[in-house]
């Protein structure tokens, strides 16, 4: 069996290459002969639709470039993750609506209205809403982000208008502070609707947990609760495969953010499993 691993062209990090090797050392453990491929190394026009190429069987979609996602998929490729649900998860506030959809527990969340780039947010009128449901301090978030860096928590009116300001016309996601998860949340990674490993984050100097931004890890063993929430996050979203950060509510687990693209380089050093098996096993289980 032949796949591809599609990858960012640009994105050069050990972060990144690290998830890659551990792909492909995968595939190769299994006898499939995955290929990695940039963007660019698959790059043609429109007009052709690969017609010049010589397809795999199956494509494992590493990167968010959707466009390219979708054309891969209209030449009939199986992709892991599909297209929608990478775009969904690219964009938190489309997120937001998928699970709320499926009756998932989130943060009360408010997505803000469209900006243009010669305007920007002219009128805060809606942070005046949002404000009185959700109070300070609230969490507000670049709609697109990876490993918590677009993420800020805000004390006042003054420090959201400055915020919102320096966002010009990016969409934004305004949430509740999940209090009682203050700087901790739990890690679980999703294989084929099935929880395969967990992690315990925190970082009693940042309200994010991200191990990116600084934070510790431990070996976790979700309970139940937190695992079906996880599991039916991932079913809304109809992922293969997913990250997902679950909060500490007073009243059970919120679903914080669904990664389709996780970076379980640090699941494995903490947990000693290794997710690339799994999703290996679950795409020959698909795919036979």
């Amino acid at each position: 069996m032949k796949g591809w691993l599609i990858v960012n062209s640009f994105v050069k990090w050990d972060k990144f290459s690290e998830i890659y090797e551990l792909l492909l050392s995968a595939g190769k453990a299994e006898g499939v002969d995955l290929e990695m491929k940039s963007s660019t190394d698959v790059f043609c026009s429109v007009q052709s639709g690969f017609k010049d190429t010589s397809l795999p069987d199956f494509v494992i979609f590493w990167d968010k470039d959707i466009l390219l996602a979708r054309r891969l998929e209209k030449a009939g490729l199986r992709l892991f993750n599909p297209s929608e649900s990478i775009e969904v998860c690219d964009d938190k506030g489309q997120t937001a609506i998928a699970l709320m959809d499926k009756g998932i527990r989130t943060p009360l969340t408010f997505l803000s209205p469209k900006a243009y780039p010669s305007f920007g947010c002219t009128d805060l009128s809606f942070l005046d809403k949002a404000e009185e449901a959700l109070g300070y301090p609230m969490v507000i978030k670049e709609n697109r982000g990876s490993f918590g860096k677009q993420v800020h928590l805000v004390h006042d009116r003054a420090e959201a208008e400055a915020l919102i300001a320096g966002f010009k016309e990016h969409p934004f996601i305004m949430q509740e502070f999940i209090e009682e998860s203050k700087g901790r949340d739990v890690r679980i990674n999703v294989v084929g609707g099935k929880v395969v490993a967990s992690m315990y984050r925190y970082n009693d100097n940042d309200f994010r947990s991200n191990i990116t931004n600084g934070g510790s890890m431990k070996s976790f063993e979700a309970d139940p609760a937190q695992a079906k929430e996880a599991i039916k996050a991932c079913e809304a979203i109809g992922l293969d495969f997913a990250g997902v950060d679950v909060l500490f509510g007073k009243d059970g687990p919120i679903i914080c953010e669904v990664n389709s693209n996780p970076h379980f380089k640090t699941t494995l050093e903490c947990t000693g499993i290794n997710m690339a098996e799994h999703i290996m096993a679950h795409i020959l289980e698909v795919m036979s």
